[in-house]
């Protein structure tokens, strides 16, 4: 589904034009197609990569996110290749081959639902990608791209995923935005984040890359209080230095919970009442552990085989938080019992930051991959045009406000501006790092009234007049406090813009 061009930004409209312009520069080149492709990734929505190690649970969260179990699980084929998921009007897969054309290919569905794609002859290093249509909302709006896992033993899989989510000299990344599953800060987690970040307004940064700590639902064994104590990990996650400069935030959330509550069955409810309408000490004997609610001896009326797939959608943690909720009488149905596991697993507040920080910085994104890559273009293949179209690039750099507020902020995460420790959190949420919209940047409530807004932006902006005209102040200090001047005369434009209508 393309974006409308009424609801483009000016700032990206100004790089469409420019794309266009370069295209016919090369036209009649192999580097049209290049350029040709760049204007319909303007077209389309948010490209978002979901990328991890080895069983950090990245098709579990995918499937969460889109809203139906269409991404292998399992160890298959599959998982070792590179999968789009995109919006379409029909359920259709297509494999392209390395180097070859696209091709439509069969599927099935497995007995959990999942996708099977029939690769045919095909193995799986000699596929470039899949690319799964599939007519649901969720993908209207943001493509989906499941990377294979990183730290596999087959090094050739782990450097798929480099290669895809990192760029070189000769192309830009194929993903707008990152999505990185960690279970755990390990070393290694830092060392792939830094593999494709760059300081760079044109490369991924923290900008544009969010953690999510992942299987949350596993902390502290599965208990009640795993998804309090995986939160409280997260902040400190996030509020760990070499993280804050990598990555917006961290986000704590169990997929499977997630996964499971966004098509909870009928059946599925009824076998979790039966457990919920047992002994309590039968209960507590069954759910002592995973193996012992498979095989344990229990009166509850089912079969190891019924428990070994509510174990198997749910995980430890969703059985024991299901049971807890229909005891405590916050589900009476089906329906109900399945919204509040969505609403338990996180998945929501994930959704939220991919709104706030992605999906409303999505044409800013957009405009600096389209620049990047016509930039190495022209510095690696040049046209007599070459000079004229630099410029342009060069004067949409240095004129986009959206693009020095990218630079700030990411100055700001990795040190390089010396502000005070009180002001540091408020210029990060000025530029936006804790979601675009107007409240959200000047730190007030949702439900504030205009005058409590205008109070905010005004003090805002006399504070940010003053740090810049501060003989005080340090050149950097100085540069940066008119970047925030500008931030707040941007907002209050949109303040009387919308008071307007």
């Amino acid at each position: 589904m393309s974006v409308p061009a009424t609801e483009r930004s000016h700032l990206l409209q100004q790089v469409l034009a420019l794309v266009i312009d370069a295209s016919a520069a090369y036209q009649g080149t192999p580097h049209a197609r290049v350029l040709d492709e760049v204007v319909g990734r303007i077209h389309e929505p948010l490209r978002v990569a979901i990328a991890g190690k080895v069983k950090a649970g990245k098709s579990t969260l995918l499937n969460a996110l889109v809203g139906d179990e269409v991404a292998p699980t399992d160890a298959g084929e599959c998982t070792r290749i590179v999968t789009w998921y995109r919006h379409g009007i029909a359920s259709r897969v297509w494999l392209t081959p390395r180097g070859g054309v696209p091709g439509q290919v069969p599927f099935t569905r497995s007995g959990s639902g999942a996708l099977d794609v029939q690769l045919g002859t095909w193995q799986a290093d000699q596929v470039e990608n899949l690319t799964v249509e599939w007519p649901v909302p969720p993908l209207a709006t943001m493509t989906l791209i499941d990377t294979p896992g990183i730290g596999s033993l087959s090094t050739d899989v782990s450097a798929t995923s480099l290669a895809f989510l990192t760029s070189d000299d000769e192309q830009t990344t194929p993903s707008d935005a990152v999505v990185y599953l960690l279970r755990h800060l390990h070393a290694t987690d830092v060392s792939f984040l830094h593999a494709f970040h760059e300081e760079e307004y044109a490369q991924p940064s923290p900008v544009n890359c969010v953690a999510v700590l992942s299987r949350a639902d596993e902390v502290s064994v599965g208990r009640l209080e795993a998804m309090t104590s995986a939160k409280r990990i997260a902040d400190r996650y996030a509020s760990d230095p070499r993280l804050h400069r990598l990555v917006q935030t961290v986000v704590p959330v169990a997929g499977l919970l997630a996964q499971a509550g966004t098509n909870l069955q009928e059946l599925e409810f009824r076998r979790l009442r039966l457990i919920a309408a047992g002994e309590q000490a039968d209960r507590d004997r069954l759910m002592l552990s995973a193996d012992r609610f498979v095989i344990g001896a229990t009166q509850i009326p089912l079969a190891p085989n019924e428990r070994r797939l509510l174990i198997e959608r749910l995980g430890l943690f969703g059985i024991r938080l299901a049971v807890d909720l229909l005891l405590r009488g916050e589900a009476q149905t089906a329906s109900q019992l399945a919204a509040k596991l969505v609403e338990h697993s996180g998945i929501g507040e994930l959704r939220a930051v991919l709104l706030s920080q992605f999906s409303d910085r999505r044409d800013t994104l957009k405009a600096r991959s389209a620049l990047l890559a016509v930039q190495r273009l022209l510095a690696t293949v040049p046209v007599p045009r070459s000079g004229e179209l630099e410029a342009r690039v060069e004067q949409i750099r240095s004129g986009a406000h959206e693009f020095a507020e990218l630079r700030l902020l990411n100055a700001l995460r990795m040190g390089e501006v010396d502000f005070r420790v009180d002001e540091a959190a408020q210029v990060e949420r000025l530029l936006g790092g804790h979601g675009g919209s107007l409240r959200s940047r000047l730190g007030v409530d949702a439900e504030a009234d205009e005058d409590e807004v205008r109070k905010a932006l005004f003090g805002a902006l006399g504070h940010w007049r003053q740090r810049a005209e501060n003989p005080v102040s340090s050149l950097a200090t100085s540069a940066a406090s008119r970047v925030l001047v500008r931030t707040c005369e941007g907002l209050y434009a949109t303040m009387v813009a919308q008071s307007q209508r």
